[in-house]
Formats: structure tokens, sequence, C-alpha cells
């Protein structure tokens, strides 16, 4: 899990940076585990444009994830990791002592042979999921249910992990990577471990092509439309945009509060930092 940096052979190289994919064990994803997801370019069911930005990009099969974590109390060998190309995190390959095979999110200290095990029995070891209400104070987690039955909402993507910092009556209080601290049932699950792939954020694309690729299409400034496309379009020469920065339909862009109130609000101790 490391940075590979190339020779600067031209200008679009000369910042690339990409991972040296040596934890991945196996290349082509496992058949009865993917699945084709049809892509929108952003656009709804009537062809108009709702998410800006998004097209083209490169072919992906989905791989279906197991958030949910319930087979309990059979234990599954790590039979491979793998390249996902729809998550910043790699993911690991199980075999269930019954036959089935199901992908987890691989967290650190988690290789190929070892065995991991969900359900109360299970113990404190990476790639293990159990209740909140089973698991030390101070243990690092991701992977984190809302809802009991659900799967898996909270602490999913590369090298984050929460905390579990203390335990009254029915909630666990649990502290996310935004710093945010929130109530959650102690009867949720949550896996063991941190996420692997740390260094995901370390790397630099380098050059417009890599991001096309990811599906992410370019974004043209307000400032240099006209008065008829956006409300800081226009002006003599070369304008700031005369007003706050705002989306196309005027909402401010910066420090505005978007959130709407919702019935979860009451379950957060504190605010993330901003």
């Amino acid at each position: 899990m490391a940075i590979k940096r190339v020779k600067p052979t031209s200008q679009g190289r000369r910042a690339q940076e990409f991972s040296t994919f040596e934890e991945i064990t196996k290349s082509k994803p496992e058949k009865s585990l993917i699945k084709i997801i049809k892509k929108t370019g952003g656009r709804n069911t009537h062809g108009r444009i709702t998410c800006r930005h998004r097209g083209g990009g490169h072919k992906q099969f989905c791989r279906i994830i197991d958030f949910k974590r319930d087979k309990d109390n059979i234990p599954a060998r790590v039979a491979a990791i793998e390249y996902d190309p729809s998550r910043s995190a790699r993911i690991a390959l199980l075999n269930y002592a019954d036959g089935e095979k199901r992908y987890i999110i691989l967290p650190t200290k988690l290789s190929v042979g070892d065995t991991v095990m969900s359900g109360k029995d299970a113990e404190i070891r990476s790639g293990n999921a159990l209740p909140l209400a089973l698991i030390p104070l101070g243990t690092q987690i991701h992977n984190i249910e809302l809802q009991i039955g659900k799967g898996g909402q909270l602490v999913k993507s590369a090298g984050t992990y929460a905390q579990l910092m203390a335990k009254e009556g029915r909630y666990a209080t649990v502290k996310l990577p935004s710093g945010e601290v929130r109530l959650v049932l102690q009867t949720c699950k949550a896996t063991i471990g941190q996420i692997g792939n740390t260094d995901h954020e370390n790397v630099s694309l380098g050059k417009a092509g890599r991001k096309r690729m990811l599906g992410i299409r370019p974004s043209v400034r307000g400032v240099v439309m006209n008065p008829v496309d956006h409300p800081m379009g226009g002006g003599e020469g070369r304008s700031s945009g005369g007003r706050h920065p705002c989306s196309p339909w005027g909402q401010p862009a910066k420090g505005y509060r978007t959130r709407k109130r919702k019935p979860s609000d009451q379950m957060i101790v504190k605010r993330r930092t901003t």
C-alpha cells in the first residue's frame, strides 16, 4: 500500500502518482459476486441532467459487498485481496465454512489465509464483526450500522476508522472520522479495525485524463459564463463575480447550511469540526 512516482517524461506524468497494488492477490473478480449497473451520465428518467459533471468513464463491474455481516458464528477464510473500482478501499474475498463466498471491505492487519467471523462469539480481532455492546472502549471500528440489520452505513472509505468512546444505557458513543460524536444503539454491529489502503489520500491523479476515466467531466466556472447562465456571470473584462459564490440557481456555496432537520439529529452529541 505504497505510492509510486513515475519519471516526468511529460507534464502530465510529472505530478502523477499511483498505488503499487502490492497487496492485490487476484486480478479478476468472483463472477457470482458482480453485477452490471447502467451508467446514467447524471440524467434522470426524463433525460434531464440532475447531477452535473458526470459522464463517460471506464467500464466497471460492481462488486456486491457484504455490509450486513449476518453470517453469525460461521468462520470464513480470506481467500484473496482484490481491487474494487467503485471504492477507495480494497476488498477481501471470504470463503465461509459452509461453502458460501462474500466480499468485505479489507481492514489493516488482515491478509490472505486469516480467519474472520461475525456474531457475539467472535474475538476482538481485525475483520471480525460484533455488536457494539461487546466491543471494548477505545477500540477502532468501521462499517458501523445505524439500524439493526440494515448493514454498515458509517466509516467505509480507505484509511478511516471510528472510535468507541463510551456506553450508557441502550446507546454507545462513537467518535467518527469527521470529528462528530454520535450515539448508536449498542445492538448495532460494527467491524473491528481500521480500513486499509491508508495511502489513498496521498495519490495525485496528475492529469485531467485520469479524472475523466473516473467518470467526472469538467466543470466551468460561473464567473466566465454569461448572466443568462449563471448569477456570477457577465461583466466587462475579467470580473470576480460581484457577489458571494453560489450555484447556478443562486444557492450560496460556502458556509451555507443545507442539511435538513432529521429525526437522527437528536443522536448527535457533538457536531463535526468545520
